[in-house]
């Protein structure tokens, strides 16, 4: 999974990629300090894999990961050159999705480019930036359709799409809001990779008073949270300050640390909750003497798919998974004990791979 961290300059956003990633981006109260692109790979979180292979002394323990790109901060006006304009939007546009970090906080120490704190006026900015460079991909697309499409009815096809999307935008609507009916256009839609198609998760950075009822007593955040629901996002609250003193503390420092200040999930935890929620995937495991791993797949997996996502062999010769929950096969102590205990199934093609199903592929090539 990669995501692409964007916002305006000055509202936590590299502070946040570095407490995340502890990649050491520069972070610093003033804008642009961003410019080329950081990028950072961080492991998912996940108790059962280090049971796992506790269970079967795994040589290697391999947990999901997430990528993480941060961008320089998008100021009004960027399409038009305005701060250090919008060509990095360019690195994010392959991205599964968009962490936007938006201030909900009030410090005069930390300026603001816009002169005072407003959430939603910052939320719009960023939108409308995001949709002025969709416009230039889309009239690029358009300009190459535009001479054969009247010799092609399937570009005919697209030229007319291409139009609607285009139209819609100009209205200042992200490309994610707009109706398409035809499974051919949507596939189209999907592959122009527009950044307002891109699912969005909101990182509410609030006051370290705000962290512990998460942001309940925060207007800003309430706000952000109405705004989010209306359009199908997440948001989750964060203190980016707080999350960068984290970073530094070891496993049990930090399970100390979160329980002293009353908050039960770092930012990381949420954001990936918050990540597989919006993006629906979940992982099943893997399991055995050599290496224990966790494998992200879309939700409503088949088996033979699952598979896939190991090797495209496993894919293309599968014959059964052997599958059993994680819970289970710590219990029993063993697959052996699991399978006397009648909790190990023989699955085929059909059978719809769960979180936290631990599977041993059966394939032949």
């Amino acid at each position: 999974m990669k995501l692409g961290i964007i916002g305006l300059p000055n509202v936590g956003k590299s502070t946040l990629f570095n407490s995340l990633t502890k990649a050491g981006a520069e972070s610093a109260n003033y804008p642009f300090c961003t410019i080329d692109p950081n990028v950072g790979v961080v492991a998912v979180p996940d108790e059962r894999l280090r049971l796992l292979g506790d269970m079967y002394h795994s040589k290697k323990v391999t947990p999901a990961v997430i990528e993480f790109v941060d961008i320089a901060g998008l100021v009004k006006g960027a399409s038009k050159g305005e701060g250090l304009g919008n060509q990095f939007l360019s690195n994010i546009r392959e991205v599964d999705a968009i962490v936007h970090v938006v201030r909900c906080f009030e410090d005069t120490n930390v300026v603001h480019v816009d002169g005072s704190v407003n959430p939603l006026r910052d939320i719009e900015t960023i939108n409308l930036e995001l949709i002025f460079s969709d416009l230039e991909i889309l009239e690029r697309r358009i300009s190459k359709v535009a001479k054969a499409a009247r010799m092609d009815k399937t570009l005919a096809r697209e030229e007319a799409l291409l139009a609607r999307i285009k139209e819609h935008l100009e209205s200042g609507k992200m490309a994610k809001s707009m109706e398409v009916e035809e499974e051919e256009d949507a596939v189209l839609l999907r592959s122009y990779n527009l950044l307002t198609y891109k699912p969005v998760i909101y990182a509410a950075n609030v006051a370290e008073e705000d962290l512990a009822d998460d942001g309940a007593g925060n207007e800003m955040v309430a706000a952000v949270r109405e705004f989010a629901a209306g359009e199908q996002s997440e948001v989750f609250v964060v203190c980016a300050q707080i999350e960068q003193e984290i970073a530094e503390l070891e496993e049990e420092e930090k399970a100390m640390f979160l329980e002293d200040m009353g908050i039960e999930k770092s930012g990381l935890d949420k954001l990936i909750a918050a990540s597989y929620q919006l993006l629906g995937l979940m992982s099943f495991l893997t399991a055995g003497e050599d290496e224990t791993r966790a494998w992200t797949i879309k939700i409503g997996t088949k088996a033979p798919q699952a598979a896939g996502k190991i090797h495209s062999d496993f894919e293309r010769g599968f014959i059964k998974a052997e599958v059993v929950n994680y819970k289970d096969l710590l219990e029993q102590g063993s697959l052996a004990a699991a399978r006397e205990k009648g909790l190990v199934g023989m699955e085929g093609k059909d059978y719809v791979v769960k979180d936290g199903d631990v599977i041993l592929f059966r394939f032949n090539v």
